[in-house]
Parts: C-alpha cells; structure tokens; sequence
C-alpha cells in the first residue's frame, strides 16, 4: 500500500497505452506535439528503456561543425563513445546520422503505419531517443539524414512508385544494383516527411535530406518512370519537391545535399538539382565539394584531389556569388506577392554549408588535406561569413582525422 501511494499515475497517450511512473521521476514539460498537454519528463523512460521524445538543443552552435555517423556506429556504445570523445577534444560540434540510408530502411523503432506496412524498419540504433538526450547533454547539435529517392524498400514494397527497366519490365537498378523511386512521385514525397516529421518530434535539431535528385549512374535510357514525362524539366520536379518539402516542414531546420558540381555548372546536370533552388527552399545548402568527386583537368588540374584548397575554395567562392546575385534578385521581387515575401525570407536567411573529404580517394587525405579544404571554407567565406554555416566531415567508415580538427579552447 506505501508503495501504492509512493507512485503517481501518469497517463501517456500512445498506442492507448497507460504507464505508472515513481513520483520524483516525474517533471511537467511541454509535449512538442500538443503544447496544450504535458509529457514525462527526459529523465524518464519508456517501458522499453528508451527515454521520452527530447526538445532540440536550447542554446544550438552558431557554426556548425559536423561529422557524419552511420545507424551501424550510433548502435554501438564504442563508436558513440568515440563520437563524443571526438567532438569533445576537438573544434567539432554537431554529428550526422542516418536514420534512413541508401537500404531505405528507417533505422530507429519508428511506428509509423506506412513504414512498418512495407517493412522498412531495421533497428540499428536501439534508443533514439537516449542517443539524441547523451549527445544534447554534450552540447552537441544532432542532425538526422535522410536518403530520398534511391529506396529499394519503398521500390520493392510500392513498384508503383518506382522507376523501371523498360528492357525488363523489372525495377531499374543503379551501378550498385539498388532501386530507385521516381522523383515525381507524391506519395514518396508524403512518405518521407511522415519519417522527418518523427525525427523532429524526437528532438533532432535539423534534417538533413540527400538523393533529392534523379539517378546519375546504370543504364540511364533504359529508364521508365510512372509520374515523370520527358515533356517535364527535371529542375521542376525536383523545384517542386523542395517546396513541398518546406511547406510541409514548417518551422524545421531542413538542409539539402547536392552534387558539388552544381556550385558551378549552369545547368541541373541532368538531375534537377540547381543550387538556386535550394538556395529558396532550404535553411543550410550543403554541396559535396569533395575534391575526388571532380572530373579530370577540372581547374585544369590532372587530379583534382590533390588540389583540395583550390578546388574547395573555388567551389564555395562561386557558390557564395551565386547566392549573393540570386538575393538581390529575389528582392527585386519582394513586393509581388505574399507568397513571393515568404519565399524571399528563406532565400536570405539560405546558408552554405559544404561536405568536405575525409577519406582516401584520388589522394591520401591526410591530416593536411583535411585541414586545407576547411580553411579553404574560412578563406572563401572571408568577406561574406555571414552566408556559411561552418562545414561538415564525410567519411563512410566514421573514423577521423583528428589531427585536422583544432582544439576547442
């Protein structure tokens, strides 16, 4: 009976579900979902062990400074423990995480209909929720990635929305036999965004999205498609998508990755991506300037990847000029129309923030050439830094070079 009276009942509303919680563990705070209710407080956690959906981060860095984490390493205490250790004892200060990868598996215990319907689910990381509350108790800026429209899940579950072989009839397969969603297709828009808008309710302080593009490798003319015609422009649907996406997102801090080329080529590569059109929808613009990935005599160089300051600096110096014309053109028009003000508000507010090599490829990126495609950002930046939000490391194997990364005074 003491017992009894020692308890508080505490009604949680999900899955109709109702949980008895010990008294002291309890604190009224805000439920992100219905600010009219309370939740438990963090510190709590769910029959499964996990902890209760956390808020973002209070005080976010004003640069970000990132390193890319796959679900593998997140599931696994060591590699968490190198995370943090890594960002404690250097510059670092954020961390990106796949919750859905290239696989098209969500990689967290995410209850949504949809992605339990189609056996998207692959838990790799346990606690979602504890893992976002460990690294914001470090300070750390938390960034959820999420691939698009290259989804063998969703292809295989949903061929309806997919792209097909026109040889076969079959699902079309890129150069690493994965499938693709057609990028015209709403229903993977809306898809997506269900599995965004979970991330945010668990207190992840941005999402980032990548693959928001057609397919750029396999048999390109062997290519179907059940939304997209060739009478549409690529750039339009991929434009159009990005607005979805930040209509549907209100309020969300959303970032965009993109081929590094498209800081300075004139034309959607054949993808639909423009940088411009980022620069509209998207809070952070994040080109993929790794130097490996440039062409043969690209600045005139036989391997650029030797060259990272060069090519880095050149890419983001184009880049910035881009913005900075695309602004004064959008407030040219800032008086058109409401809709054209609010889209005004996020081409200023639009910032770049690049993907930097730290892996061997064309080059044994050593600690040097880590350091010099980070100070390349800095020197580009030099006299507009109020357009770059910091940078962000990319290496598949999530081991870094610390020796690049300046210790945090």
């Amino acid at each position: 009976m003491k017992y009894l009276l020692g308890l508080l009942i505490l009604i949680v509303a999900t899955g109709g579900l109702f949980y008895f919680w010990p008294k002291e563990r309890l604190v009224e705070i805000t439920d992100p979902n219905n600010a009219s209710s309370t939740v438990i407080s963090p510190e709590a956690k769910n029959p499964d062990g996990d902890d209760f959906p956390q808020k973002p981060l209070a005080n976010p860095p004003a640069i970000i400074k990132a390193v890319y984490f796959t679900g593998w390493s997140t599931g696994v205490e060591d590699r968490v423990n190198y995370l943090t250790e890594l960002i404690k004892t250097t510059e670092l200060n954020a961390a990106v995480i796949d919750i859905k990868d290239y696989s098209g598996f969500v990689l967290y215990d995410i209850k949504l209909p949809e992605v339990e319907k189609y056996k998207a689910k692959e838990i790799r990381i346990s606690k979602i929720n504890s893992l976002i509350k460990r690294l914001h108790n470090e300070g750390i800026y938390v960034i959820a990635r999420i691939s698009i429209f290259q989804d063998p899940i969703l292809a295989k579950a949903r061929p309806d929305l997919a792209i097909h072989s026109k040889g076969t009839g079959r699902l079309w397969l890129d150069n690493k036999k994965l499938a693709w969603i057609d990028p015209a297709a709403k229903e993977a828009w809306d898809y997506n965004i269900a599995i965004a808008r979970d991330a945010v309710s668990r207190g992840f302080d941005e999402i980032n999205f990548d693959y928001i593009r057609f397919a750029s490798d396999g048999s390109l003319n062997d290519m179907t498609f059940p939304f997209y015609n060739n009478q549409m422009l690529k750039q339009g649907v991929m434009e159009d998508f990005f607005k979805y996406l930040r209509n549907e997102l209100p309020g969300v801090k959303i970032s965009a990755d993109l081929f590094g080329l498209t800081t300075v080529q004139q034309d959607d590569l054949g993808i639909g991506q423009m940088i411009e059109d980022a620069y509209l929808y998207f809070d952070y613009v994040c080109p993929m300037v790794y130097p490996s990935h440039y062409a043969k005599t690209f600045l005139g160089y036989q391997n650029p990847a030797l060259y990272p300051y060069e090519v880095v600096k050149y890419s983001m110096e184009t880049a910035l000029k881009r913005l900075i014309a695309y602004r004064e053109a959008q407030s040219a028009t800032s008086t058109v129309s409401t809709t054209t003000i609010s889209d005004l508000r996020l081409a200023i507010s639009s910032k770049l923030r690049p993907w930097l090599q730290d892996f061997n490829l064309g080059a044994n990126y050593n600690a040097t050439m880590v350091r010099e495609q980070i100070k390349a950002v800095y020197d580009a930046a030099s006299s507009t830094p109020e357009f770059v939000n910091g940078w962000m490391l990319w290496n598949p194997s999530n081991i870094y070079t610390k020796g690049a990364l300046e210790i945090s005074q």
